[in-house]
């Protein structure tokens, strides 16, 4: 038996104006999704618990079958182990965003999608003006996504449940002033962001996006910190073999932590440029070379979402349908025996350009899977189908029935 979970990340939505009252996801030219859904069952899941922030470390946790109420430590551990960082039993690690913060206001949680180097460098000159003997290492990654790791050099724990930070994409558009770190630890993380600022002001990279018209870095910003998880192993917990295709090192580390082998995919951008077709590709080819389970990921769909883009959203759904669903469907009619899902992590409103508590639809088609009334895929067809309030048990009716 193979198995494919496609994930678009942030599909679900509300209703749209624009769209003559209708979701994305109903506007969508998605026939290979309709297909699915139409061969198969369409349901809704929640992958968020109510008492966690709504971001895509949570639902996808939830979604790869762990319970993020049990499992969950934060999202820049698993960013860390993305990156092959290890942490120690007492390390902790913050997720560093590169941000423009204009007269108190979010106006770019990616800097303008700064480039890699310039955020290496800006990095690199903000780690000189700390002690040598510090125990705070900025881990320069891709573009504004970066991480910051606390070496702990005792057992003396830097954060607690009290520690709050937010993240740069929930706070788009608005002050700042009332989403700055607070509680245990919240003073250095505070003390951090405030001297970027000076030496950042002063970097000549920066000078000179702001010279080319584009979003310079005003300073970084501190956020989902998070000690070292402890995750069984995916064919331990579910007896079959994983791979993931993103370009998301969150779900790279999500990947790593449970067994996973990583797939890496020229093209795959983490945003709406990305190379759909080449993902579908690469899908097919790693079942070809053995996995059981593949998982794409495409960060497309909630991009659009956080840049309030609607027309951008519904193409980046046809483009996932056209180029991953329909090809991928396709190659594992040809196999025989097979079983394919389709379900965001979470729901992310235009509307409000950031993620959101609810559920999103799931369409399941396959052996074994008797098809239900459904014809689309969809958050209204959803309704009537099963209901998983608890969207970790999704993943064991995937893949056991």
């Amino acid at each position: 038996m193979k198995y494919v979970l496609v994930i678009p990340d942030g599909a679900a939505d509300e209703p749209q104006a624009v769209l003559d009252g209708k979701t994305p996801l109903q506007a969508a030219q998605v026939p290979h999704m309709d297909q699915v859904a139409a061969e198969g069952i369409v349901g809704r899941s929640d992958n968020v618990p109510p008492s966690l922030p709504s971001g895509s470390d949570v639902g996808t946790m939830s979604l790869f079958g762990y319970d993020p109420l049990k499992f969950h430590t934060g999202r820049a551990p698993l960013e860390a182990a993305a990156q092959g960082i290890e942490l120690g039993p007492y390390d902790w690690a913050v997720r560093c965003n590169l941000v423009t913060n204009l007269a108190g206001m979010m106006t770019s949680f990616t800097a303008g999608q700064i480039p890699s180097d310039l955020g290496k460098s800006l990095l690199q000159d903000l780690q000189s003006q700390l002690p040598k003997d510090s125990p705070w290492d900025f881990k320069p990654g891709v573009s504004y996504r970066n991480l910051l790791i606390y070496r702990n050099p005792g057992e003396d724990v830097p954060f607690d449940e009290t520690t709050m930070t937010y993240p740069p994409h929930d706070i788009t558009d608005q002050a700042v002033a009332g989403f700055l770190p607070s509680g245990k630890g919240s003073d250095i993380l505070r003390e951090l962001m405030q001297l970027s600022e000076a030496i950042f002001a002063a970097h000549s990279g920066n000078e000179q996006r702001k010279l080319q018209g584009e979003h310079a870095a005003t300073n970084i910003w501190l956020w989902g910190q998070g000690s070292r998880p402890a995750l069984r192993p995916f064919l331990d917990q579910y007896g079959v073999k994983g791979a993931v295709i993103t370009a998301v090192d969150l779900l790279r580390g999500i990947g790593r932590l449970i067994g996973w082998d990583i797939i890496e995919v020229a093209g795959a951008t983490g945003y709406l440029d990305t190379d759909y077709a080449a993902k579908g590709r690469a899908c097919i080819e790693t079942l070809k070379s053995g996995a059981d389970f593949v998982v794409v990921h495409v960060e497309a769909t909630d991009e659009a979402s956080h840049e309030g883009d609607v027309e951008a959203k519904v193409e980046a759904l046809h483009r996932i349908d056209e180029d991953i669903v329909g090809p991928v469907h396709e190659y594992l009619k040809s196999q025989g025996e097979y079983r394919l899902l389709i379900s965001p992590d979470h729901p992310t409103f235009l509307r409000t350009k950031t993620h959101s508590h609810g559920f999103v639809p799931f369409a399941i088609a396959g052996q074994g899977i008797s098809a239900d009334q459904s014809s689309t895929y969809d958050e209204v067809a959803a309704v009537s189908g099963e209901t998983f309030t608890e969207g970790h048990r999704l993943m064991a009716r995937f893949l056991h029935g």
